[in-house]
């Protein structure tokens, strides 16, 4: 039987104004929750205002609104298709010949569009915010007045440079300007093969080239050099090295895949940074699988009876897809699995269980 479009925008509007409203809800929590704990926070600073906590509150929103982007799909299916079948909407459907897969369509497909959007519009957008908030949280409530953090055996970098390889050491870093302390730079060929190494007192990062001042060039079978100053070229900038400390979430999908080249070329380690990236990826199609997983919990009700059991079904499975992402994504990081299986599992899992249960419900 032929699913008409008429019926077609009819239930994915529906399912989009549902969505729409869920989402204003549980943010509207969210953000009274957040002014309360940033007010409680702030209660022994009192150079922190309440206009400033709930600038903080609204800029941290974002973060949390793609953490339950998820959740809000999946309810807003079951409350969709709960409403249309108690309103008999979908019994009628079905005893003309519209089969389950058929009305499921139009709120797929508007489930992918929000992955889609959510992804490449408010990721963007929210990761800004989200830098913004880290930044106003380390000036006013952590005191803090860099987000750089360095290691107690100093500051590791590795770097490419036209098959050379670069090592760079240092034991102490200026978190304002960069400047490196006590410096050592290995040399290495595309080989492993050493070259030999220069050590400098101090460091500066100008125009992408490390300058590196009254530095000892020391080679195997020569003599010591010594230069007042010695430059090395680097794709790293001031803005590259501040965001390789922050969290992946503070940046944009779009600038994601130039960044962790970046780090990759230069020795940063960029696991979080390709895991957040694959899970970026992976959110259209676990959008869908939550459409499906409404679908199957709330096609049925009158018949089977029991509310109860659609809230509870839905609430367990969004408890068990947080922990299954989350066990799995500690796996990624520790690098105990592949990163793309980490970042893809979650989502794949979820499809593959989704489809099944509704096969099973519809034909089986």
């Amino acid at each position: 039987m032929y699913s008409s479009p008429t019926l077609s925008r009819y239930i994915g509007r529906q399912f989009v104004i549902w969505f729409c409203l869920l989402m204003v809800i549980l943010l509207s929590i969210v953000l009274l929750l957040d002014v309360v704990e940033l007010l409680r926070r702030a209660g022994t600073k009192p150079h922190v205002t309440f206009g400033l906590v709930v600038q903080m509150a609204f800029l941290k929103l974002p973060e949390i609104g793609q953490q339950i982007f998820p959740f809000v799909i999946l309810f807003a299916g079951m409350f969709t298709f709960w409403r249309l079948t108690r309103s008999a909407e979908l019994v009628v459907a079905r005893a003309v010949g519209v089969s389950a897969w058929q009305f499921l369509m139009p709120v797929l497909i508007a489930a992918a569009a929000i992955g889609v959007v959510k992804v490449t519009i408010i990721n963007p957008v929210g990761a800004v915010f989200i830098a913004k908030y880290d930044q106003l949280q380390d000036r006013y409530l952590k005191m803090k007045s860099s987000s750089l953090n360095i290691s107690r055996n100093g500051l590791w970098l590795r770097q490419n440079n036209d098959g050379e390889q670069f090592f760079i050491h240092a034991d102490l870093v200026n978190p304002i300007t960069f400047d490196l302390t006590n410096v050592i730079v290995f040399f290495f060929d595309s080989d492993q093969t050493y070259l030999g190494r220069l050590d400098s007192l101090n460091a500066n990062l100008k125009d992408r080239k490390w300058v590196l001042q009254d530095a000892v060039l020391s080679r195997p079978k020569k003599d010591p050099e010594k230069h007042a100053t010695y430059t090395i070229p680097t794709e790293l900038d001031m803005a590259t090295i501040e965001e390789s400390f922050a969290p992946p979430e503070t940046i944009s999908f779009w600038d994601l895949p130039r960044f962790i080249h970046t780090l990759e070329t230069t020795g940063f380690p960029a696991v979080r940074h390709r895991l957040h990236y694959q899970s970026l990826l992976s959110q259209p199609f676990l959008f869908l699988a939550m459409v499906l997983f409404a679908a199957v919990f709330s096609l049925r009700m009158p018949r089977r009876g029991g509310t109860m059991t659609m809230v509870t079904g839905g609430v367990l499975t969004g408890f068990v897809l947080f922990v299954m992402t989350d066990v799995i994504r500690t796996f990624g990081m520790s690098e105990t699995i592949p990163v793309l299986m980490a970042a893809w599992s979650p989502a794949g899992i979820s499809l593959l269980l989704g489809t099944a249960l509704l096969l099973h419900l519809e034909d089986g």
